[in-house]
């Protein structure tokens, strides 16, 4: 069989990564898929000194690549969502199946997409777009395919999860473990992305589709960054025997789908509560399978390309096949996708952290949990610690699981309370068993 051409745009991270792993591997890749996949083609702006482009046709211009008649498969691994976006419909509509690394592209414009695709009669393949080297789409969309998924709940924000390993382990504050992130390569000059929560909704937001079948709805999924946690909270989360983690979670309810990315407190026993540093792991429970974990590098250029390269292999396999008995972009037929409203925040039930800071005197403590109980909430665990020298002292209280929106009310009452100093930290409480 003739060889796969494939067109590489983009010679970062990721491209190269992609890139020396198909020089590298090409005999055992040609092994698995029958033909040999050769790169026809680079578009990138510079070389990068860790591939030998030597005898590989380098053009400056990424849109000589999609537009290349002899060109099979694209690999899109620019990032942003601009130019992506018109690269990868300009190569679907010259019938060029696409790979891709970029979670923003697939979470904003997946739905667009995947339907111009379906159009043309090509595949657009994503497992590198989330978790890196983890093939979590594959296991959701094909490995998982007899279940109904119940849940599933991710550390897929390496830096995020780095930031707090290093607060807990070290007991460090926030700002010096993320300049020290920066330093290292692991977060960007502006980390809001990674801190703020905005790359592992991207993340979520794919996930959630393939596992419940539904469009990709980033604008719906609630997002909240780490950058307010406190080397206090982690150590009043360890008393209580929690470990806080940035998750994405996104759990079937019977009144819609929870989406959701925010610090979490989980069980130390729990096995997510002890992948540290720059891993990643998903856990997803099925009706039939039940718990699974999934885990392994969540970014770099190795495990990434992985990732890129299996999407090529997996396309080459199958690019003769009816274009109807395909796998699904999103795991489930395009023309069965469900309408299943995505709750509010406000709406989601869980248990909850609060930490403040009241004056030590008579009265203030019965006055807060005389609001809590007004609003239904009712406390699992408390700590009231001394502070010499001071009559202001933390407070820790745990709750017992409520709706956020009763939260929201007894917090904006306790804040208001002249005992009690400034404002109230809520951290969520997960329950993964």
């Amino acid at each position: 069989m003739k060889p796969v051409k494939v067109g590489i745009c983009g010679l970062g991270t990721v491209g190269s990564g992609s890139f020396n792993i198909l020089l590298n591997n090409a005999e055992e890749i040609t092994r698995r898929v029958g033909r040999s996949i050769v790169i026809e083609q680079i578009g990138a702006r510079r070389d990068n000194d860790t591939c030998d482009i030597s005898g590989i046709n380098i053009t400056r211009d990424i849109f000589d690549v999609v537009n290349n008649p002899e060109i099979d498969i694209v690999l899109e691994l620019i990032g942003g969502t601009t130019i992506a976006k018109k690269l990868v419909l300009t190569a679907i509509e010259n019938g060029k199946h696409v790979v891709t690394a970029n979670k923003a592209l697939i979470a904003e414009h997946g739905n667009e997409i995947f339907a111009k695709a379906q159009e043309k009669g090509v595949m657009v393949a994503f497992e590198a777009a989330v978790a890196g080297g983890i093939p979590i789409i594959k296991t959701l969309r094909e490995g998982l395919s007899a279940n109904r998924i119940e849940w599933l709940a991710g550390i897929i924000n390496g830096t995020g999860n780095f930031i707090l390993t290093e607060m807990s382990e070290k007991k460090r504050n926030f700002d010096d473990v993320l300049a020290e992130a920066q330093a290292l390569g692991y977060a960007e000059a502006d980390p809001t992305f990674d801190v703020e929560g905005i790359d592992a909704a991207h993340k979520l937001t794919i996930l959630a589709s393939i596992a419940f079948g539904i469009p990709l709805q980033f604008e719906k999924t609630y997002t909240e960054g780490i950058s307010r946690i406190t080397a206090e909270d982690v150590a009043f989360a360890g008393q209580l025997g929690y470990a806080i983690k940035h998750l994405g979670i996104a759990r079937r309810t019977k009144q819609g789908i929870e989406l959701r990315v925010h610090p979490t407190l989980i069980s130390k026993k729990q096995l997510l509560a002890n992948v540290n540093g720059v891993m990643n792991a998903i856990m997803v429970q099925g009706d039939v399978v039940g718990p699974t974990l999934t885990y392994g590098a969540g970014a770099g250029a190795l495990p990434t390309g992985s990732s890129v390269v299996a999407d090529v292999i997996d396309v080459a396999r199958t690019l003769t096949a009816d274009p109807t008995n395909r796998v699904p972009h999103l795991a489930f037929q395009a023309n069965a996708l469900s309408d299943v409203e995505i709750l509010p925040v406000e709406e989601i039930e869980c248990g909850f952290f609060l930490n403040m800071t009241i004056q030590d005197r008579a009265g203030v403590l019965a006055n807060i949990t005389q609001i809590l109980s007004l609003n239904d909430i009712s406390i699992e665990s408390l700590i009231q610690q001394e502070r010499e020298g001071s009559d202001l002292v933390p407070l820790v209280v745990m709750t017992h699981d409520v709706k956020e929106r009763n939260m929201n009310a007894a917090i904006s009452a306790i804040e208001a309370l002249p005992d009690v100093a400034g404002t109230v930290q809520r951290i969520r409480v997960e329950n993964l068993a």
